[in-house]
């Protein structure tokens, strides 16, 4: 097998469903069209978001048509596929405003030139009851209930809505839609990417062939999460990332390099042989560096290494006015330092928070702030 797909079927690769049949098509050279779905469930993508991105793009790099949708009618129903309860039904008018720079952001990592750029209000806005009722039909109650959190969910008494039940349908005629060879999702996500296939067979198309991924943990250990506060985000300033990778678990980094950057993979293993701080400042210099710049990524090293090394402040830690009134914990937040409001309690709690001089506070091991009341 040809070095490139060898690596692209393998690197932050935990399952492929149709493998065979993807080998077949990828060695017979095959132009291939490739889908991600995003729901925007935030205003900014994640690290967690860039791990099918950069497989996405791999895929690019190797002549395959790119096919983003991004999923503006499936996000106001809500993927319960990783949640232990019901997702809150989002509004049009959140949506709308979350995507506004989704593409954008992705562009930090594919090549929009080059890309299928979709919305899925095209096709699943039209749907009718029938056709709906046909899709459905495909289905069983049974196979949606035995997935493990829907069953624990159950098992606890916890409300399961009937919305749920048609996500995975929604996501699955995506496929049908777009004419999908390929899907990439998480591994979390597995029934949902079955459903394409599904879907696909009804309508006298292939069924697409499914590439998952790992999930990735955030800064606090637990998988990245918008909703749990401990996600690093593509829009995040240079020296927030910078400190923020610095922050992780040391037994993070090795991981972080395979599925975040595109470091070659027997680089990876060497780094990872090295002393731990030492490797995750190469993580930290290289993930900030592909959302940056190698100027910015820099200058963010500089002052880490200032701070930390003399114990004190940033040189140049960033400066932002703000009302006499305002509250800290909505500063943070507009300033994209933290998340939201529950890291805000989860890192006030730790004592992560504090401020140390002339208007800067601290938050958490390695971001600093300077705010200025008028």
């Amino acid at each position: 097998m040809d070095k490139d797909v060898e690596e692209l079927l393998s690197r932050g690769v935990t399952e492929i469903i149709g493998k065979e049949n993807l080998q077949k098509k990828l060695a017979a050279g095959e132009k291939l069209r490739i889908k991600l779905g995003i729901d925007p469930t935030s205003p900014n993508l994640h690290l967690g978001r860039s791990i099918p991105l950069l497989k996405l793009r791999d895929f690019q790099k190797l002549g395959h048509q790119a096919v983003l949708i991004l999923g503006d009618f499936t996000t106001v129903i809500g993927d319960t596929s990783d949640k232990d309860s019901e997702r809150p039904m989002m509004t049009r008018e959140a949506v709308e405003e979350n995507k506004k720079t989704y593409f954008e952001q992705a562009g930090k990592i594919i090549d929009l030139d080059k890309t299928e750029l979709r919305y899925n209000s095209e096709w699943l806005e039209p749907l009718s009851y029938r056709e709906l009722g046909e899709q459905a039909d495909q289905f069983s109650v049974a196979d949606f209930i035995a997935r493990d959190n829907i069953k624990k969910r159950l098992d606890a008494g916890k409300r399961v809505s009937l919305r749920e039940v048609l996500y995975p349908l929604m996501q699955g005629y995506d496929s049908v839609a777009v004419k999908a060879n390929v899907e990439l999702g998480g591994s979390d996500q597995r029934f949902n990417l079955l459903a394409g296939r599904t879907l696909q067979e009804k309508y006298g198309q292939e069924p697409q062939s499914i590439v998952m991924g790992p999930l990735i943990e955030g800064t606090d250990g637990r998988k990245m999460s918008s909703s749990w506060g401990n996600v690093i985000t593509l829009t995040d300033n240079p020296e927030d990332m910078f400190g923020k990778i610095m922050s992780l678990r040391d037994e993070l980094v090795s991981r972080y390099l395979e599925l975040c950057t595109r470091i070659p993979l027997h680089e990876v293993e060497e780094i990872g042989k090295g002393h731990p701080k030492d490797a995750k400042m190469k993580l930290a210099f290289e993930i900030t560096n592909m959302y940056h710049g190698a100027e910015a990524a820099k200058k963010a090293k500089d002052n880490f290494e200032n701070a930390f090394s003399k114990g004190g402040v940033p040189e140049d830690v960033r400066t932002v006015k703000a009302g006499k009134d305002a509250e800290l914990v909505d500063i943070l937040i507009e300033e994209g330092v933290i998340s939201s409001k529950s890291e805000f309690t989860r890192l006030n709690k730790e004592g992560a928070i504090r401020e140390m001089e002339n208007g800067v506070y601290r938050v958490g091991k390695h971001r600093f702030i300077r705010i200025e009341r008028e």
